[in-house]
């Protein structure tokens, strides 16, 4: 399996392909739903809520929080999840310039 070769891209094109990637799963779209539904959450809701087994709810709780879209706060033995506020703004403003890009009118191609 080659090399990603990350580093040879922009910080700003490695932060979208993450943010895309993070998007690129089911259940961390219904991860995030619920948790904008809920406005916080622990990890036994989402078991009960998305169906999928404590270790994976486990995995894609731990990609979301890595990225830095969730937070998550001890409550004695349990782990209260919410969406990260500031790091959502700043991610929905790097995909909407991107998103935003469009094709000249007068562009004529391929």
């Amino acid at each position: 399996m080659g090399l990603a070769k990350t580093e040879m891209f922009t910080e700003g094109q490695n932060k979208i392909s993450l943010f895309a990637k993070v998007f690129g799963h089911p259940a961390r779209v219904a991860i995030l739903q619920h948790l904008f539904k809920m406005n916080a959450c622990v990890c036994g809701d989402l078991v009960n809520e998305i169906g999928l087994a404590q270790p994976t709810i486990s995995q894609h709780l731990k990609e979301l929080k890595s990225l830095g879209l969730i937070k998550g706060n001890v409550e004695g033995t349990s782990v209260c999840y919410c969406i990260d506020k500031k790091n959502w703004t700043a991610m929905k403003t790097i995909m909407m310039e991107f998103l935003d890009q469009d094709v000249s009118q007068d562009m004529d191609c391929c």
